[in-house]
Parts: structure tokens; sequence; C-alpha cells
């Protein structure tokens, strides 16, 4: 079973729904390792002091930003820490925008949200109401030590967590020589126009994922296999040590729709609380949980 990279929160307004922050992808990458052509020997990469030539052990290294040509000043790990968001364990939606407005070059990695203890309900009530808006949350996560922009969408029965670039990490389309205007400025007959759309026409289909493979890795695969069969393994590498991630504890509310008419009453929109509140006429409402961090 795949553990999670941290268990915290998804929150928005005043609801506070459990969750556990799983990954969303499988890397299938083939690696390969640098060896010493005379005695197969695997080639060590070493930390060496560029003025003395000496070995430098990892407790005696630190962080450096180099503000100009040769010239560093050291950030501590604490410095690290504090421009990070305090909410490490919390993803707090800050807007729900229109999922086509959010273009393609901002998505970065997939996540699956998975929800804790008893906080079922509170999860498919955010899917059901992303799915019937067509829209999803923005807002911040700390994954590790870097603090990133995601998107919280729904896919099926499950709520995704994609990462987004920041505006400023992106290339405008506009600094590369594109060309630009209609198809008659680059002498694009209508009948060509035509011919192309009979064409994608004609190889329209349903997406279908699970019909393209990466055959180049498998390929690859056949080649490496073969290689072991006849020219046998050189020696045995040691495998790599598993990325473990701290667990933590998880918060729970059960109240939907008391929080969700003080959220609304907290945005100014009275109207559409009292909406809100009228299915939960025939029972008193539970008093509201304050939200807590994980």
């Amino acid at each position: 079973m795949p553990r999670p990279i941290w268990n915290g929160s998804l929150s928005f307004g005043l609801l506070n729904i459990p969750i556990q922050l799983m990954s969303g992808e499988r890397r299938t990458d083939i690696s390969f390792r640098m060896l010493d052509a005379r005695n197969k020997a695997p080639i060590r990469y070493e930390r060496v002091n560029a003025e003395t030539g000496e070995e430098v052990p990892w407790k005696d290294i630190v962080k450096a930003y180099e503000y100009d040509k040769g010239s560093y000043v050291v950030i501590e790990e604490s410095d690290i820490a504090a421009a990070a968001s305090d909410n490490r364990e919390m993803i707090e939606l800050d807007a729900f925008v229109d999922r086509d407005s959010i273009a393609p070059n901002y998505l970065e990695k997939p996540y699956v949200l998975v929800p804790g203890k008893k906080a079922e309900k509170g999860y498919v009530l955010l899917r059901e109401v992303l799915k019937k808006s067509k829209r999803v949350g923005i807002g911040r996560v700390v994954i590790r030590t870097r603090e990133y922009l995601a998107m919280v969408t729904p896919q099926e029965d499950a709520l995704l967590l994609i990462l987004l670039r920041f505006p400023q990490e992106l290339v405008d389309p506009s600094d590369y020589a594109i060309p630009e205007g209609s198809p008659s400025k680059w002498k694009i007959t209508p009948r060509e126009l035509d011919m192309a759309n009979s064409l994608v026409a004609s190889m329209s289909a349903d997406w279908k994922p699970a019909e393209y493979k990466d055959e180049f890795r498998e390929r690859l695969s056949a080649v490496i296999r073969k290689r072991i069969k006849t020219k046998g393994a050189v020696k045995k590498l040691p495998e790599a040590v598993e990325d473990r991630h701290p667990e933590g504890a998880a918060t729970n509310v059960v109240d939907f729709m008391a929080l969700l008419k003080q959220s609304l009453d907290k945005r100014g929109k009275p109207d559409a609380a009292e909406k809100v509140s009228k299915p939960a006429s025939k029972a008193p409402a539970k008093k509201a949980t304050t939200r807590k961090r994980a």
C-alpha cells in the first residue's frame, strides 16, 4: 500500500475535510548507472572542496545563495522553514474558478486526495459541487520545503490535487517567432482548410488512454533482458533507499450545513445562506466546529 506524503486537511470557508495526500503518478523511466569501462565498477560522485580538493562530509555542507559572482550568503534551514507557510498540512482553497480558464501550460504534477476517517461526506460534497459548477478550487500547499500553487479538481469519484506553475515560471509564447495573422496571410487556401478539416474529422476518436503504450520503454526493456541473458549481469548494485515521509493526525467536521451557512454569511451573501439552510430546518443545527490544523 503506498504511503501518504502527508496527512492533513482540505478547507474552504469553515469546512475542514481530513485528507491524505497521495502520489498521482508512477515513474516508469529506465535509469542507467555510469560504470568505469575498465572494470565495470560504479562511478561515485563525491562532494569535493573546490579549494582544498578534499571530500566534504554531509554534516559540514550548508546551503548558500550566490548573489554575485563568487559572493555567497549562507541560508539556514530555519530561514527556509520561516519562508514557508504555517499551514504545512493544510490545503486552503482561496477561490473557485472555471476549469476551462486555466491554460494547459500551468498544469505540472498530479496527486490524489484520499478522505480521512469519517470525512467521506465532506469529500463527496465538495466533489459533487465542483462537478456541477464545472469549477476547480485554487489554493496553496506546502510539500516538503516548498510552497506550491495548486488546483483541486474532480475526476470520476476522486478529488485530484494538481500542482500549478506560477506565471513567472512560464515563457510567453510571444517571445518566440510564432506565425500571426489569418490563414490567407500565409497563403492557405479555403480548399486546403477544407481538406485539413476532413482529415481531422476522419481521424477523430474517443480518448482511450489505455490504448497508448510507452513503446520505446518496452523495446528498450527487451534489449536489456536480451543483454542480461547473453552477456550476464556485471554485478549487483545497492538498492535505492525508500523515501519515507512522516505521518500526522487530521481533524474532522460533521455539521456541513451550519458551516456552509456561516461561510456564506461571512462573504456577505445572506440570501444564498438562507437557501442553503432551508433543507436542514427540520432538525436543529449542530454547533459549528472550529477549524484546527492537522
